[in-house]
């Protein structure tokens, strides 16, 4: 397919160049980024997306994507795809969906998961909102840059299951964090207090696949003195998209919202900025009760 991709940074980057890797004629543009390997390099976002099948974004939020989308938009031929990965709000999501139909264009919001490392090894899993004719469309390019992708339902669906499990993973990262930092208060070896959680009901993937103690479970950012796989004020983003969408479907998630405020208080005030979101353990180490 001809494929434009919008947005080159660290997880843009390894996508683009997957799908360049399979065969894929690729043109891309970033403000800053240089070009991936075999990606050619257009002067604009705009010049990017003319003539493509499908065009690709990977954009930092809501109001970018809306911005990218007025300027893409017009340049797209009918029946083309617009594929946005970034993850944004649901709400920025179905409003480019109803501009992309205006346009005579398919719309599909696939955010993703599985951090850079996944992009690089093209094992991502795609959340896919959009029309059945949309998804077919895209399905074979998902396939190059991922393991798994899901119909998740209509325009913003994608951006809804996103949001809902990363809500998740920042409760329940949370929960592993207090419980190793009471472990090490009560005397309990990390190492020892692993192997009964990661094979009991605590088991969670927070435990057993990203652990966040220091050389207890597979490798991890807590064993890279928590240099990012997924940056801690990237869980605050999308907690605060969470309880965004909870606040406009009138949904009651206040674990969601203790959550949003401790990883606020810990990139804004506590020097958690460019961190990974598992050094929440060492925040709770050095906390006491009071």
């Amino acid at each position: 397919m001809k494929i434009g991709f919008i947005g080159l940074g660290n997880m843009g980057a390894p996508m683009a160049a997957n799908l360049a890797a399979a065969g894929h004629a690729v043109t891309g543009f970033d403000l800053a980024a240089p070009m991936p390997e075999g990606v050619s390099a257009a002067g604009s976002a705009s010049d990017a997306a003319k003539g493509q099948d499908v065009v690709i974004t990977m954009l930092p939020n809501g109001a970018i994507l809306r911005a990218v989308a007025a300027e893409v938009l017009p340049a797209m031929q009918a029946g083309s795809v617009l594929l946005d990965c970034s993850t944004v709000d649901v709400e920025s999501a179905r409003a480019v969906a109803e501009q992309a139909q205006a346009a005579g264009v398919l719309a599909a919001d696939g955010p993703v998961s599985g951090g850079i490392g996944g992009a690089a090894a093209g094992t991502l899993t795609f959340m896919v909102g959009g029309s059945d004719e949309a998804f077919a469309k895209i399905e074979p390019l998902l396939e190059v840059m991922g393991q798994k992708a899901v119909h998740c339902g209509a325009s913003g669906a994608g951006q809804a299951a996103k949001i809902c499990n990363n809500m998740i993973l920042g409760i329940t990262m949370i929960g592993t964090c207090e419980a190793f930092a009471l472990a090490d208060k009560l005397g309990l070896d990390r190492q020892k207090m692993f192997d009964v959680v990661s094979t009991s009901s605590g088991y969670s993937w927070s435990m057993n696949a990203y652990c966040p103690a220091p050389g207890v479970g597979p490798q991890s950012p807590a064993d890279n003195g928590y240099k990012p796989g997924f940056a801690a004020e990237l869980m605050l983003k999308d907690l605060l998209l969470s309880q965004q969408a909870a606040e406009a479907a009138d949904a009651d998630t206040p674990m969601g919202a203790a959550a949003a405020a401790l990883y606020h208080a810990f990139v804004e005030e506590e020097g958690g900025k460019g961190m990974d979101f598992s050094a929440m353990l060492p925040r709770f180490e050095k906390r006491s009760r009071g």
